[in-house]
């Protein structure tokens, strides 16, 4: 296999910059992701009448549709309402409103672990429902929510590489670019995409590891 292509110093540039898009994309999904998804799942946890019925409107619909059908609905579905954002803007938007949907669902989860025995010792010391729910049950669930949380925004960053079939500048794309010019580097330029993944990924998963056994201690 001939990497020469691949550590051409135009192509490295040109993937680099790819690479940026990508993190620009996953972190700002991941961070706006994680605020509606912790909303929507405390939301349907508390089970109040009708904004929880809608919260759980929103998560079954959702997750259960393709996240690049909701890519190209935010692409082309947008437009064709009249609203059209920056190709970035739109992939984050995407990307933001299906993480939150599997997000909010890990939330409740977690919630649903912390034993209701608490809630009702807090609740006959005088707490109201509010202070439980931020002092007693929410810190003892996030410290459950990390492993799945991280392995959702693993996943967040992986299916970053789907918004290339709207022509989205990231890593997937610019290499499809360099390999398409020159087909004999289509295996080198894939496994080393593959491998950029991979730090990036594993290193988020070691960092999570690190703050379990921190928060565990």
């Amino acid at each position: 296999m001939d990497f020469s292509v691949v550590f051409n110093e135009a192509h490295l540039k040109f993937l680099w910059d790819g690479l940026l898009v990508t993190l620009e994309v996953a972190a700002a999904a991941i961070v706006l992701s994680f605020i509606l998804g912790i909303i929507l799942g405390t939301l349907r946890y508390t089970r109040l009448p009708v904004i929880s019925h809608l919260a759980t409107l929103y998560i079954e619909v959702i997750r259960n549709l393709p996240l690049l059908l909701i890519i190209f609905f935010g692409w082309f579905g947008l437009k064709e309402w009249g609203v059209e954002l920056p190709i970035t803007m739109s992939v984050i938007l995407s990307m933001t409103v299906f993480t939150s949907a599997l997000v909010a669902e890990i939330v409740r989860s977690g919630l649903n672990s912390v034993d209701r025995g608490q809630i009702e010792a807090a609740r006959s010391q005088g707490f109201t429902y509010l202070q439980t729910l931020n002092y007693i049950i929410m810190p003892q669930a996030l410290k459950r929510m990390i492993p799945p949380l991280v392995s959702q925004f693993v996943a967040l960053i992986k299916d970053t590489a789907l918004a290339v079939a709207i022509t989205l500048p990231e890593l997937t794309h610019n290499a499809q670019i360099i390999y398409n010019k020159y087909p004999v580097a289509a295996i080198p330029m894939l496994l080393f995409v593959a491998l950029i993944y991979f730090v990036i990924n594993y290193s988020l998963s070691l960092a999570s590891r690190r703050l379990e056994k921190k928060l565990a201690g």
